[in-house]
This record gives structure tokens, sequence and C-alpha cells, in this order.
């Protein structure tokens, strides 16, 4: 595939005012150049030290370069981490084929084939002219839509390259959000707090309502399989509902102390989670939108995103570059997930639920196979006392001690 020309005349650049921004150009990291991110944290050159070293060892020193070795090489069970030379704002799983689309804050989204051995760089879409901010396939997987600082919409044929349709000035300020409703609606959201619902039909390129209840970002927006309701969580701490039937203002929550970060249903669609900027975990029932029924405190740092993994578990991702899993029903700390060395910002679920992906502040799209989840709901009520860091989950990179040497014993 080729690359998609700029439209309106844009010209992509950095965008200072978001995040802290690196180069221009992209590199696929394929399996050899990422021993971080494969069985162990100890890289080849080290265990060929190791080796040398102990050449000559005791046979217990011998026995614990054939466990490190043995770690190293185990089966890759997911894709090799992706590096950019720009940074991430947003990462998507495609909804049906083996891509992953990433939102740069130079305008440009790549989109990427994944495999357990090799990532492929398929496209270059250059879209906006300043920071992409989010981006969301349509159900079928044929177009993406891009929003952007630079308040315009973009919506691009995936298979083609061609932007379909562009929305300029879509929002008076820069937009945050855009969520796919159905095959014909979708919304928007941005710095200031106007949301806006779009209809694709409509060829006067003009939104079909506008809401502006939240005096700060909208920083994400989720609806359900009826979609009566689009719900819409803000920096000003607020929960706002949509009725979608109505169109027209339905509630908003009562006002956190801290600032709502992202969204998510659980339990067949009859709960709503909302994570915060001071890792607590806001439970709503449905229907029942204007206070929280239950909170569980996760951690102390931000959670700036949440992906359900199954009907009582999801995974956050932290400002402290960790990937914790939880169980809401009943509330159990799981684990630890992943890890990055900043600031994750994105994660999303593959097609077929075998992988999340986070993005972090390194430039870097890392995958984790979460398979395991699907003996895991049964809790063991003896984990909720054992500390963090020794709730390392099978995804983690980092192990726990005691697994590790286990092969010595």
């Amino acid at each position: 595939m080729g690359n998609m020309k700029k439209g309106l005349d844009m010209t992509a650049s950095e965008d200072s005012g978001d995040e802290d921004v690196s180069s221009s150009s992209d590199v696929s990291m394929s399996d050899s150049d990422s021993d971080s991110d494969s069985g162990s944290d100890v890289s080849q050159s080290e265990i060929d030290t190791m080796v040398t070293q102990y050449d000559h060892g005791e046979e217990e020193e011998d026995e614990l370069i054939k466990a490190i070795k043995k770690e190293h090489t185990k089966k890759r069970d997911h894709p090799p981490m992706i590096k950019c030379e720009d940074h991430i704002v947003k990462i998507s799983f495609h909804p049906n084929e083996d891509l992953i689309a990433a939102a740069l804050i130079t305008g440009d989204v790549l989109v990427y084939r994944y495999g357990n051995e090799e990532n492929k760089l398929e496209s270059t879409l250059e879209l906006h002219a300043k920071a992409c901010r989010d981006i969301s396939f349509s159900g079928d997987g044929k177009y993406l839509l891009s929003a952007s600082k630079d308040k315009c919409v973009v919506i691009s044929d995936v298979e083609t390259e061609q932007m379909v349709r562009v929305y300029e000035k879509a929002h008076e300020n820069p937009i945050n959000c855009v969520r796919v409703i159905d095959e014909n609606l979708f919304a928007t959201g941005d710095d200031e707090g106007v949301i806006k619902l779009w209809d694709q039909r409509e060829n006067n390129l003009k939104h079909i309502f506008k809401l502006k209840k939240n005096e700060d970002t909208i920083t994400d927006i989720v609806t359900h399989d009826e979609k009566k309701y689009m719900l819409c969580s803000s920096a000003d701490g607020t929960l706002t509902t949509i009725d979608l039937a109505e169109r027209q203002f339905f509630v908003q929550s009562e006002e956190y102390e801290e600032d709502l970060t992202a969204l998510g249903l659980f339990k067949q669609e009859t709960k709503l989670l909302a994570s915060t900027s001071r890792g607590k975990l806001l439970l709503f029932n449905w229907n029942e939108f204007g206070l929280h029924s239950d909170m569980f405190p996760t951690t102390d740092t931000n959670i700036n995103a949440l992906i359900p993994i199954t009907e009582n578990i999801v995974v956050t991702a932290c400002d402290d570059g960790v990937l914790r899993a939880t169980h809401l029903f009943p509330h159990r700390h799981l684990g630890i997930v992943g890890q990055h060395d900043l600031v994750i910002e994105s994660v999303d679920i593959c097609n077929n639920g075998k992988f999340i992906a986070s993005s972090g502040h390194f430039n870097d799209i890392k995958f984790w196979n979460i398979q395991y989840f699907e003996d895991f709901e049964k809790v063991d009520k003896k984990n909720t006392k054992r500390k963090e860091s020794e709730m390392n989950l099978p995804s983690s990179k980092r192990q726990n001690v005691a697994d590790f040497f286990s092969d010595l014993s």
C-alpha cells in the first residue's frame, strides 16, 4: 500500500502543545530487535557473558544458566514490540483483521499487520496538521475515523488509504475523542467539554446534535448494544449521559474531585465502569448514572485507559507504566499484566481476544498474551494479601522470583 496524501493542504507538524515529541519516521521492531519483550529480561549477550563466566563453575551455577536460557528461549506467544520514532497518542485494533493502527503526535496514522514472528507496516496515512488524538474503526473495519487537535475529523478507507470524508472545523476547540456509534452515526468530544453527534448520511457535513454540559476535556465515549444511551466521561469529574433515541441530554453525575479518565461496560452491559486520575474505579448501575454504586481503589497513580477483558475483569493502563488486572465481581487485585518503562497512554484488545496491546511514552507498542484469563474467573482470595510485586501474571515480562527459580529445586 502507498502513502495517503494529506488533504486540505495540511502539512504534518509536531504538536508541542500535547505530548513530548521525538522525530519523524517509523521503524517496526522484529523478534531480534527486542530481547526485553521476549521470555525474560535477560539479553542474549548477558547470557553469553554468564555462560563464559561460569563455564567451569559449580553445578548449581550451571543449573542457573540453564534456567535462564530455558526462560529466554521460550516460544513466543505474542507479536514483538513495535517501535516508532514519534509519540503514539492512541492505538486501535481492527475488528476483523490482524491490523493495529497507531495515531501519532505528528497527525499521521500508521497501520501495521501484526504476527507472532514480525510486524509489518502496511500503510502511513497522512491525515492531520496537528496531533491525531483518537482513532476508531467502523464496525465492519472498512473505515477508520480520526480526530485531531487541528479540530478536524477524517474518515479514511482502510483498503484504498484514501480520505472518504473530511469534516473541517468540526469543533471550535481541539477534539480529543471520536467514537463510532453504528454504521451511520459517530460522536466527538473536545477540550472544552462539547459533545457532538454526526450522521454520515448528511451531505452538509453538519452535526445533528450538540451538547455543552461539561467544563473540561471529554476523555472517553462509550455506548451499548441497544444504542439507547451514550456515556461521556470528562476531566471536570462528571459523567454525562445522552439519550441517543431522543437525541437529548439525559443526566449528569455528581461532580467528583478527580478526573474521570476512561469508561467500560461489564456484566452484560448492566454495569458501567469509570476510572479516575487518582487510581480509583467507580461502578455505576445501568440507568443510574447520577451516582456510583461502588468504588474500588487500585493504585495511587492516574489511570489513563482501561479495557474490558471478560465480563468481570478489567485491565487498566497507568502513569507508572504498569498494566494492572482487576476482578470486579467480587473486587480483587489479580496482578500485573505487563510493564512499560514510562507512562502508558493507550490500551486495546484484538479482534479474537488473544492479545491486548499498550502504547507508552517510549514510543513503543507492546503486545501481551492474555489467554490465561479464560481460566481466571475463580479468584483466589489468598492472593488479596500478596504484594503487587509478587503478583506478576503470565504475560508480564517480570516474573515472580519463586517461579523463575522453580526449575532449580
